[in-house]
């Protein structure tokens, strides 16, 4: 028996790959787009279970504040990612209505 239907870690990489350079997306925008609304927890989960070496452009997924949600080396990492793709932080945050992915 095959399975059609996508698993709910496979909806939010979906969301995820889509989400362009230089882009934003909150872990809530992504449930909602994964068809998992009120999921933004499960999101945090999904990607904090991805292999080290995924390619999938976790990096660009935020809080809702703009914020990097991580601590650590992590989140210095996350960080750099994102300044890699011109993206700025003032004061700590990331000006969603500058960088936050419209899809």
């Amino acid at each position: 028996m095959s399975r059609t239907e996508p698993t709910p870690d496979e909806q939010i990489w979906h969301v995820v790959a889509s989400i362009p350079r230089g882009r934003v997306a909150s872990y809530g925008q992504v449930a909602e787009l994964a068809g998992l609304p009120g999921g933004a927890r499960r999101v945090g989960r999904s990607l904090a279970g991805l292999p080290a070496d995924s390619r999938l452009p976790w990096h660009r997924v935020i809080n809702s504040a703009g914020r990097v949600s991580l601590r650590g080396a992590a989140a210095e990492r996350q960080r750099q990612r994102l300044r890699d793709e011109g993206v700025t932080f003032t004061k700590g945050r990331v000006n969603l209505d500058r960088y936050g992915w419209v899809p």
